[in-house]
């Protein structure tokens, strides 16, 4: 009999990591705590690595659907210096594969595929049982055991605990990220723009 393997989280990692898994045959439960794939925005856009994000995605066998989605344009890189010089002006060619951008949807919907995913299921504790597997608790008072439970929840995953004391803790680092919709309707002599300033960052 197959081991029953539970993954928390339906962000990328968990998502390669469940299709991989359903690649070789292994029954994968993924527990997400969003109530539908659709809940909200998937956000802005990645750039995947090769060696990285590539080398993931072919061990799940979806390689080939990355790079028919993926922009190789995406990694073009400018580089000025604060008088607005141009010091390094990088383009891509057409078969540059180092780091290909992709919308977040895209690859979400790429990763999904026929994956069993429980929506709505909001973890809030994993209890190991011994030798009769771990248990999965979930915010609602649904609870279900597992062989092997997966946390791909994030920072602040609720699935750590069961295995260490450590918590997140503030860098020092911040980042935000901002841009504005429509401009040229609203503000025509104005283009488009977007900018980065602080926002907090945990490790």
């Amino acid at each position: 009999m197959r081991p029953r393997i539970a993954v928390i989280g339906s962000g990328p990692a968990g998502l390669a990591f469940a299709r991989v898994l359903h690649r070789h045959g292994h029954p994968v439960t993924v527990l997400e705590r969003e109530p539908a794939r659709d809940a909200r925005p998937a956000g802005g856009t990645l750039d995947l690595h090769e060696g990285l994000g590539q080398l993931a995605l072919e061990k799940a066998g979806l390689l080939d659907g990355f790079l028919a989605l993926a922009r190789p344009e995406g990694q073009a890189m400018r580089i000025l210096d604060p008088d607005g010089t141009v010091l390094r002006d990088w383009r891509p060619g057409p078969d540059e594969r180092a780091n290909p951008e992709i919308d977040r949807g895209q690859l979400r919907d790429l990763l999904l595929g026929p994956l069993d995913v429980r929506w709505g299921w909001a973890v809030t504790e994993v209890v190991p049982k011994g030798g009769d597997g771990v248990l999965a608790r979930c915010a609602d008072g649904r609870q279900e055991t597992f062989d092997l439970v997966i946390g791909a929840d994030g920072a602040w995953s609720r699935v750590r605990p069961a295995l260490s004391s450590a918590t997140p803790r503030y860098t020092g680092v911040t980042l935000v990220e901002t841009s504005l919709d429509e401009v040229d309707p609203a503000t025509p002599t104005s283009p488009g723009w977007s900018a980065t300033v602080p926002w907090p960052c945990t490790a």
